[in-house]
């Protein structure tokens, strides 16, 4: 596994601002990757991989919205489900079918307002 040593001109939490840009490279690097015909699952974990990876080092896996640093592999899972979120915008014909459904079904749930008692 790559690390990045903690840079002090970032050791600051990643603000809304820039996880907005992690979560676009993200998706990106899976849209890029897919294009180029690489496996699916090879390609959602190299794009979560290399986020979480410079959250973790740049950062020390603090995000402003966030009150605790991130462990890694919490990182890593965050970073899992926002490259697939920028990706179903991006390029929705490079998911497979039932992931951009899930996707999708996930997007508009969280978009309902909760059902009150």
């Amino acid at each position: 596994m790559l690390a990045l040593p903690p840079r002090p001109a970032l050791a600051a939490p990643a603000s809304e601002t820039e996880m907005d840009l992690y979560t676009r490279l993200a998706a990106l690097n899976l849209c890029i990757a897919r294009s180029a015909g690489v496996e699916f699952d090879l390609a959602v974990t190299i794009a979560a991989e290399t986020i979480s990876v410079w959250i973790q080092g740049s950062h020390d896996g603090a995000i402003a919205m966030i009150k605790a640093p991130l462990s890694l592999d919490q990182l890593r899972q965050g970073s899992l489900n926002s490259a697939l979120l920028g990706a179903a915008e991006l390029c929705p014909d490079q998911l497979p079918e039932a992931v951009l459904r899930d996707v999708q079904k996930a997007v508009k749930a969280a978009s309902e307002p909760p059902a009150r008692p």
